[in-house]
């Protein structure tokens, strides 16, 4: 087995998205970013448009997203920030959001999300943060692998890339093949949101294996501790307890939104990660592995190459029946 050099960068844990994309030109390059109406989604879109971009933001709220268009607008001068209508946990939508993309696509920014939340289903009995973390994103890749496959073959070397924004809270949990939607084991919020982030991880390892022969490569990372609507079902004394535990230094802040959405552009856009797929990223650096005791780093198990086959064709399955 082959062990890769882990990818190092100048830019650290206190970068913003700006300082990652300062002098890359995105000029002709086109941008779907979920859930870019709010939290980091919004400075990670402002990022990639301020350097030219023609961005998407695919939201359930239209209202919502066409304010933040305007805003992004207004900060950055480009016009081209545009607004469709996307909610992952709805199968139809995701195809018909898909269905009206037309042309070629250069960059999937998968963001949008769902944390910790109380038991919900869909009308098809899946779990809802498994549905929306993992499933939704899954099916609208899918759909879209011909525009990204199409950005690749006419963008020479820089390819078509993907962005599947996880989290440390991957290491709470593997994916639970045997029980993934909670029909049988008691319902646990931290466990089931651990799972799909595992899951986005391991969408990134088989998504490049599959796709990488058509110029798409995907990599996953951990924007790191940030105050937004993600956290509407935690209560802050939760939040403060998890921040310590999943930074290098316990008295460590929060992070700005800018500074979150910094590692999402560098996978997006930057050159330093050119034909790079299949890894994990934290702090604008790739992971190690993770350390017993620690909610740093990454888990072998989101990694393996054998559940990440697994669960593409679980996914594939679930959507199929």
């Amino acid at each position: 087995m082959t062990v890769s050099t882990p990818i190092t960068t100048p830019f650290t844990a206190t970068s913003t998205a700006a300082e990652v994309l300062d002098g890359v030109d995105l000029t002709g390059r086109r941008v779907i970013i979920t859930g870019g109406a709010s939290g980091i989604g919004i400075e990670t879109a402002r990022a990639l448009a301020g350097a030219g971009a023609e961005v998407t933001l695919a939201v359930r709220d239209l209202a919502a997203g066409e304010g933040v268009a305007e805003d992004i607008t207004a900060s950055t001068g480009n016009k081209q920030v545009l607004v469709g209508r996307l909610d992952l946990a709805d199968q139809a939508s995701v195809a018909e959001f898909a269905a009206a993309w037309d042309g070629p696509l250069h960059i999937l920014i998968d963001n949008a999300g769902i944390m910790a939340s109380p038991l919900m289903r869909t009308p098809q009995g899946w779990e809802m943060q498994f549905a929306t973390n993992h499933l939704g994103h899954f099916a609208l890749a899918s759909h879209l692998h011909p525009a990204l496959a199409a950005a690749a073959a006419a963008g020479g070397a820089a390819g078509a890339r993907i962005v599947s924004v996880s989290s440390s809270a991957h290491l709470r949990s593997p994916v639970v093949f045997d029980d993934i939607h909670f029909r049988h084991r008691e319902y646990e919020p931290w466990s089931a949101y651990g799972q799909s982030k595992t899951a986005n991880v391991l969408f990134a390892v088989e998504a490049t294996k599959r796709w990488a022969g058509d110029g798409i490569t995907a990599n996953a990372l951990h924007p790191g501790g940030i105050r937004t609507r993600l956290q509407r079902y935690v209560t802050d004394e939760e939040l403060d307890r998890l921040r310590r535990q999943s930074t290098a230094e316990p008295t460590a802040s929060w992070k700005t939104p800018e500074q979150g959405a910094a590692t999402s552009v560098l996978l997006a856009a930057s050159p330093l990660l050119d034909g790079v797929g299949g890894r994990y990223f934290e702090d604008c650096n790739e992971a190690g592995p993770n350390q017993p005791g620690t909610r740093r780093g990454v888990a072998a198990y989101a990694l393996d190459p054998e559940a990440a086959a697994r669960l593409w064709q679980v996914s594939v399955d679930t959507l199929a029946g």
